[in-house]
């Protein structure tokens, strides 16, 4: 019996040592999320809607203006995006609103309904007098708001140009189900398990690039965003809407005289049915009368390592009358 009470004994004092070094690792990741808030201030501008922070950045001048659309769960779009902006700067105007829960926007209350989303993106880029109409070029889930926006707005939008986006039919063309992330997620960056894997592994949050493609300022940044930001309330509710905007516009296609460009990634896995994304988006672009797709042997982040590719096709595509 004594030994069986020493072994309790030990085990709670062993569970006490652990649950104090947790509460201590989060008191310090506060601290450090803090300071870093402090250092790595916003490189674009902050604007408000609806009482609330959103990050727009710009860059670059041109006749046309690129808006680039970030993925789900992409902590921090400006930096995740700055090759492809460097290049596209060179010859147009290239604006990246970070929506709210990423980069260094605020978290919000509001749901993350697709019109919620789209409206928040409009009402930044009209108090950053950023005037349309734009190039939308929407990466991953981004595409199923191209979609909606493209129908909602047509005059506001000038052409779609696509980096791997998925849109509404994608899900019942593959039967596959849409991207999830899980709700405990949330816990992830306030307790500080995020900073700790940022520590122990950053290639698996940071961008698989060549060297140099990202400077080291870059990199710092997107760690300290990622530690703050990772699957926050915003980017659990945004997941958890995906299958709600899919039906909202699945029934939804392009204008067919709106030019459509689509960069998308070679597959090599067959499926059975023969089914592929290539196949898929000419599907999707049937009834676009200017339309191309380009696929490149590349990660899902299209940009990360085929910015220069992308700029050169995109300047070609704008430049022929749209």
């Amino acid at each position: 019996m004594k030994k069986k009470l020493r072994f309790w004994k030990v085990l709670r004092r062993i569970a006490l040592v652990i649950v104090g070094i947790c509460l201590i690792w989060a008191i310090t990741n506060q601290i450090m999320t803090a300071i870093e808030k402090k250092k790595y201030l916003p490189t674009g501008q902050l604007v408000k809607v609806q009482g609330k922070d959103i990050h727009v950045y710009t860059k670059g001048k041109g006749k046309n203006t690129i808006l680039l659309l970030s993925g789900l769960g992409t902590a921090a779009p400006v930096l995740d995006f700055e090759p492809l902006i460097d290049e596209l700067s060179k010859n147009n105007r290239v604006v990246v609103v970070e929506p709210f829960g990423y980069g260094w926007s605020d978290i919000t209350n509001k749901d993350r309904t697709l019109e919620n989303i789209i409206s928040e993106v409009r009402s930044a880029l009209r108090k950053s007098n950023i005037k349309g109409p734009y190039i939308l070029m929407p990466h991953s889930v981004s595409g199923i708001y191209s979609m909606y926006y493209a129908n909602k707005y047509p005059d506001e939008v000038k052409a779609i140009i696509g980096i791997d986006p998925l849109f509404p039919k994608a899900m019942g063309y593959f039967r596959e189900p849409a991207p999830t992330v899980p709700t405990y997620m949330t816990l992830l960056a306030p307790t500080g398990v995020v900073r700790l894997t940022l520590l122990a592994n950053p290639e698996g949050y940071l961008p698989v690039a060549e060297e140099e493609t990202y400077t080291n300022e870059n990199l710092k940044m997107m760690k300290a965003i990622s530690s703050w930001k990772i699957a926050n309330k915003n980017v659990i509710g945004e997941a958890k809407e995906i299958n709600q905007s899919a039906s909202k516009t699945i029934k939804m296609s392009f204008p067919s005289k709106m030019p459509v460009m689509i960069f998308t990634r070679k597959i090599d896995k067959e499926r059975q049915d023969g089914k592929t994304n290539i196949t898929f988006y000419e599907n999707q672009l049937s009834n676009v009368k200017s339309k191309k797709i380009v696929v490149f042997q590349a990660h899902h982040y299209l940009h990360w390592t085929r910015y220069k590719e992308m700029s050169k096709y995109v300047n070609d595509f704008i430049n022929t009358p749209l």
